[in-house]
């Protein structure tokens, strides 16, 4: 058993009885007497008041007035608290500024050794932070007190290429962080229905006088995944895509968000896909052109010649620069 679980037992077996002797504790926790010593130091050391008498009668026992157990980390558990308080920062997470609060209350009970051991664990990972809207934080802190207190926003939202937004009265569910941006998962009074809403665009929040129920075991990641699932069934025959390419381009095919629901067979140098036509329209062509010329379409016909249209409305644009 490892030293914290042992220090735990410790603790929870002298809560649990009046007195106990460094033997009695040895004898069931099966380690050394010399070490139940060391780690009732240790246990002392943290603030627990245990008392130690001697004689005929003697054991150890902890003061009655002692409720709170402190906590034990073991130093993989606090790199992993660590790196992920990098995560979160890196993907905009609204309560930073209370993560770091947290974790310095968490390095202010460790030790010079734990922390110079704590530092050199956590020292070689690090999250490259995304450039995001200086006004997302509280945008996410706002939009997710109004989820908590169940009540109805009117917000300017400004949809994708427009110019201008537009006021929505919404009853904000939830909030989701996907492919690095985040999204608010709301009903719509303007449409009658549950939509989706990406927080960089929303321009402006107001909180109104209504207040909503939230809808009984709603959960985004349910709606998402309906969601994908629709979009899989849209009207139109399903086509064959063939993409060949090196291996990490077709791993960020394959394990795209959506892309990975029409997945049907893969090998190391090529991915096979079953996609509707709407889909292959409105989507493929676009994404797969960010690929360059690490993939290439084999089939069908109709995609590569949408890609290379595209291509060529490109280089068309470049065609006539002197530099």
């Amino acid at each position: 058993m490892a030293k914290w679980d042992n220090m735990l037992s410790i603790l929870w077996m002298l809560k649990s009885r009046k007195k106990l002797t460094a033997a009695q504790i040895a004898d069931q926790l099966e380690i050394s007497v010399r070490t139940v010593y060391r780690y009732i130091d240790a246990l002392s050391a943290s603030g627990v008041p245990i008392v130690a008498d001697s004689g005929h009668d003697g054991g150890f026992y902890i003061l009655e007035t002692f409720r709170e157990t402190p906590l034990f980390f073991r130093s993989v558990e606090l790199k992993a608290i660590v790196d992920a308080s990098k995560f979160a920062k890196g993907v905009g997470y609204p309560y930073t500024d209370e993560l770091e609060q947290a974790l310095e209350k968490i390095e202010h009970s460790l030790n010079e050794e734990q922390m110079l051991d704590l530092q050199r664990l956590t020292s070689g990972f690090s999250v490259i932070s995304s450039a995001s809207h200086p006004g997302i934080v509280p945008m996410l802190r706002q939009l997710e007190q109004a989820i908590l207190d169940g009540q109805t926003l009117l917000i300017a939202y400004r949809k994708e290429n427009s110019d201008s937004a537009k006021e929505r009265s919404i009853d904000p569910y939830g909030l989701t962080l996907r492919r690095n941006e985040w999204y608010l998962i709301a009903f719509c009074h303007q449409s009658s229905e549950i939509r989706t809403f990406r927080v960089d665009r929303v321009e402006s929040v107001f909180r109104t006088e209504a207040f909503f129920t939230m809808p009984e075991n709603f959960s985004t990641e349910d709606y998402f995944r309906e969601q994908s699932h629709k979009e899989r069934e849209a009207e139109g025959p399903m086509v064959l895509i063939r993409i060949e390419g090196d291996t990490r381009s077709l791993d960020a095919i394959c394990s795209h968000w959506h892309m990975h629901h029409y997945l049907t067979e893969r090998t190391d140098a090529e991915a096979r896909f079953l996609i509707d036509t709407p889909t292959i329209d409105k989507y493929l062509p676009r994404y797969l052109l960010t690929f360059g010329t690490s993939i290439r379409v084999l089939e069908p016909i109709a995609l590569k010649n949408q890609i290379k249209a595209m291509a060529s409305q490109i280089a068309e644009l470049y065609a006539d620069d002197e530099n």
